[in-house]
């Protein structure tokens, strides 16, 4: 039996994203953005209900300010006490599983999406997805990029401005573009 176009781009496959299914998925994810984004006098249990509504896991005291957007919600996780400051975004074609406890300064971008090499391929307008795993205790400094299919592990420390190409160890520092481990 052959996989639906969502089935594939949740499978981290090749996939078309004009597809139906998606771009009502999409279509969702903007409504609900729209909502959250606008939301003003709401208690901290009022904006936790938004994220629940959206999200695939939402822990206790994780809070996140908007602006915020994201592709589609459904496939982050975010652990307890996360909190992720104004801007963020987060291209979610896959899963992003962001641990207890993390901090996320304005304007990070976590970006599960990308693109094939080949030139036919992306011509086809086929796209695919790399999940991202950020562990517990994380700090990621303001305007930092995780690009996609990144694990950062517990306890690190990504530097402002940072773009994080490759995996990064628990209790590491990292800064730059690339972004390479602190030197002491």
């Amino acid at each position: 039996m052959e996989q639906t176009q969502k089935q594939k781009m949740l499978a981290g496959d090749f996939y078309n994203a004009a597809d139906a299914e998606i771009q009502a998925d999409q279509a969702a994810a903007r409504d609900w953005m729209e909502r959250y984004n606008r939301q003003r006098g709401l208690t901290p249990e009022e904006q936790r209900q938004l994220l629940v509504e959206r999200f695939g896991g939402v822990g206790d005291g994780a809070v996140i300010r908007p602006p915020f957007h994201c592709d589609y919600g459904y496939n982050i996780r975010v652990g307890h006490g996360v909190f992720m400051n104004f801007n963020c975004v987060i291209l979610d074609v896959v899963g992003v599983d962001i641990g207890d406890m993390t901090q996320i300064g304005p304007g990070v971008q976590i970006l599960t999406a990308d693109h094939p090499r080949d030139p036919a391929l992306r011509a086809q307008g086929l796209e695919f997805g790399r999940p991202i795993r950020i562990g517990r205790n994380v700090w990621i400094g303001a305007g930092a990029l995780i690009m996609p299919g990144v694990t950062i592990g517990d306890d690190a420390l990504i530097g402002a401005g940072s773009v994080v190409t490759r995996d990064v160890a628990a209790g590491v520092t990292v800064m730059g573009n690339p972004a390479r481990p602190r030197s002491a």
